[in-house]
């Protein structure tokens, strides 16, 4: 949902706060109330929508939070002008808003997209000079920890994931802001598909358990096309549960 078409929710989700309106009862004074608990998630959705975009400082955000107090018609009504506001504002180009941003799992899934284009363009140096050319999985991982860069502050390489039955472990990249660790593989003679998926879905076992992760990814490089149905797999390994997220991307 674009911002301009959130913003029109949010005034539709408020006149619907107003329709609910009950007067007092006959013989009690007070002012006109609406539905406390659909007024409590409009309020609470307004206030989150316009900090995010505005900040907590802004005239929006204030003037909002100031005024709309309780559910009483007039407390509504302000807080759907202010919303009013923010949306002729929008459509008249007069306010800059906050772009929608990439979660850390779709850029580290544009780094997936992207790795075999930056693996060729390696290879095609002006007057040949010496590069870098995708041999094996070390060579893999050592491009896509420098392009992690380009993102992401706190790359930790080589953390040991918890042991399994005396075996034990190393994760090629833990995110640990983001509670993400990427692990790396590519396909050669001999690791194709079932192999492939065979050590992934014994990695997504052993990463369910780490104190550090709460999404894996796993990026198959497979320039040669060993995988051949590759969405099939991706479709067999990602899982969402509470324990672990799961999105594997095979490629190209």
């Amino acid at each position: 949902m674009g911002i301009l078409e959130k913003v029109y929710s949010l005034i539709d989700k408020g006149n619907g706060v107003l329709a609910s309106y009950r007067s007092p009862p006959p013989n009690v004074i007070g002012f006109p109330t609406c539905d406390s608990g659909l007024f409590a998630t409009w309020k609470t959705q307004s206030l989150s929508f316009l900090e995010k975009q505005f900040s907590s400082t802004s005239p929006y955000y204030l003037e909002f939070q100031d005024k709309v107090k309780k559910a009483y018609t007039g407390s509504i009504r302000t807080g759907i002008g202010v919303l009013e506001a923010v949306k002729e504002e929008i459509e008249s180009g007069e306010i800059s808003i906050a772009t929608d941003t990439k979660s850390p799992i779709q850029i580290i899934e544009n780094l997936c997209d992207r790795f075999h284009l930056v693996a060729r363009q390696l290879r095609e140096r002006y007057n040949e000079r010496e590069t870098m050319d995708i041999q094996d999985e070390y060579d893999v991982q050592d491009l896509f920890h420098a392009l992690l860069h380009l993102e992401f502050e706190d790359i930790r390489a080589e953390e040991w994931a918890p042991s399994n039955a005396g075996k034990s472990t190393r994760v090629d990249f833990l995110l640990k802001p983001e509670r993400i660790v990427v692990e790396i593989k590519k396909t050669r003679k001999g690791l194709g598909a079932k192999e492939v998926g065979s050590q992934l879905i014994e990695d997504i076992h052993r990463y369910s358990s780490h104190p550090d992760c709460d999404a894996l990814v796993c990026f198959v490089y497979d320039p040669d096309g060993r995988v051949a149905n590759p969405r099939g797999l991706e479709s067999d390994l990602n899982k969402d549960t509470d324990e672990l997220v799961v999105k594997t991307y095979i490629r190209p």
